[in-house]
């Protein structure tokens, strides 16, 4: 058993999932991987099950009865990882828009570098996106510099997905409390461990677009964001002493 686990959320990523654990698995430092499945109609737990006698002891699944939104999988994934004692927890898209060979970069960050939260940005170098066209940059790029400003964050990807954290972090901050569920999550997260003044770093990582899959992008969960920022905010001012409580 490895100290570290990847946590990917998926809905239909048949088309990506396997390579992706080949990938993680092939890495020189060993991750364990925990797949969390909204019941996806495409078969992906069902594809992942075909790989454990293969990777026993460092696959695992949790199937969910269906699709309840990013926040609420990585929540569970956040708690089952807690539960089983990793001390490195990661989230991961399964779509290859992350990179698996960063995870090794992200992990250095905390293990060797002491930082409580690594995250993998794609806006702390300048823009490090592919295959986005400019209108979605922009909204990406706009909807960091939004947050970063509101908040007072020094993060300059306050939107990203791909981050490691110690477990002290998710011990500290209760998983229970999390408002969002959307991409509002990541913001969540993220400010509540500012708040809670653990030690964040920004990991250049170039963010590249799914080729394969559709996107689970949508009006809603923009407005979750740009809303859920502005509430996230005005608790932190006015809601006293408890972050949890923000």
């Amino acid at each position: 058993m490895s100290n570290a686990v990847v946590v990917i959320p998926t809905y239909n990523e048949i088309e990506n999932i396997e390579r992706l654990l080949r990938n993680i698995f092939s890495l020189q430092r060993d991750f364990d991987v925990l797949v969390v499945d909204d019941n996806s109609p495409d078969g992906t737990a069902k594809q992942v099950r075909t790989l454990f006698s293969e990777f026993p002891e460092r696959l695992h699944l949790l199937e969910r009865e269906g699709k309840m939104g990013l926040g609420t999988a990585y929540i569970a994934g956040f708690k089952w990882a807690l539960a089983a004692h990793y001390e490195y927890i990661f989230e991961m898209d399964a779509d290859f828009s992350h990179n698996p060979n960063d995870l090794i970069r992200l992990y250095n960050a905390c293990f060797k570098e002491n930082y409580d939260v690594a995250v993998g940005s794609r806006y702390v170098t300048g823009v490090n996106v592919v295959n986005w066209p400019m209108s979605r940059v922009l909204l990406s790029w706009g909807a960091s510099r939004y947050v970063r400003v509101i908040t007072g964050m020094k993060i300059y990807d306050t939107t990203a997905g791909f981050i490691c954290y110690k477990r002290a972090v998710l011990e500290k901050i209760n998983l229970d409390k999390i408002k969002f569920v959307g991409y509002a999550f990541q913001i969540e997260m993220k400010f509540k461990a500012y708040l809670a003044k653990f030690k964040i770093v920004e990991v250049p990582v170039v963010f590249t677009d799914r080729t394969k899959g559709e996107s689970k992008m949508s009006g809603g969960i923009i407005s979750e964001a740009i809303f859920g920022v502005l509430k996230m905010k005005f608790r932190s001012l006015f809601g006293g002493n408890n972050f949890n409580e923000i």
